[in-house]
């Protein structure tokens, strides 16, 4: 066992919390015309908006920690999909074309998928509880 493996959940847990708030900021900016937007986007505008909503929800589910890998995984797919889309036509690399917020969040989302949530997730607390009760069942017999 490393030295480090004991604060490794807490590290993954503080590391998705981050993402997390980060790519539901995009989508507020998007949406709501926040954090310094020029304009939000126009409800119903394709890709832009869906995009916008994909962000603050999917963005929300990670940081909180519910659903973490379903919602890394469609937040990773849809920055590829930004990505290819809207970034790769300007140039080849992102520092050319714009894309590196969506290099970024496509490859630390589906890291997040793959870790999982770490520590401090919500979704870890329905875990927690179904481990207790057979504890507390054992101790009432």
């Amino acid at each position: 066992m490393h030295r480090l493996d004991p604060a490794r959940e807490h590290v993954v847990g503080l590391y998705r919390i981050v993402i997390g708030f980060l790519f539901a900021c995009h989508g507020l900016k998007t949406l709501f015309g926040l954090f310094g937007a020029k304009s939000a986007a126009p409800v119903g505008a394709w890709p832009g908006w869906w995009a916008a909503v994909i962000q603050l929800v999917c963005g929300v589910l990670v940081c909180v920690g519910l659903g973490t890998r379903v919602a890394a995984i469609l937040g990773s797919g849809s920055m590829a999909y930004a990505y290819f889309v809207v970034h790769l036509p300007t140039g080849l690399f992102p520092i050319q074309n714009g894309g590196e917020a969506a290099a970024l969040f496509c490859w630390s989302l589906l890291l997040v998928a793959f870790v999982g949530p770490g520590r401090f997730a919500l979704g870890n607390l329905s875990v927690r509880q179904r481990a207790a009760e057979p504890t507390r069942a054992s101790a009432t017999v």
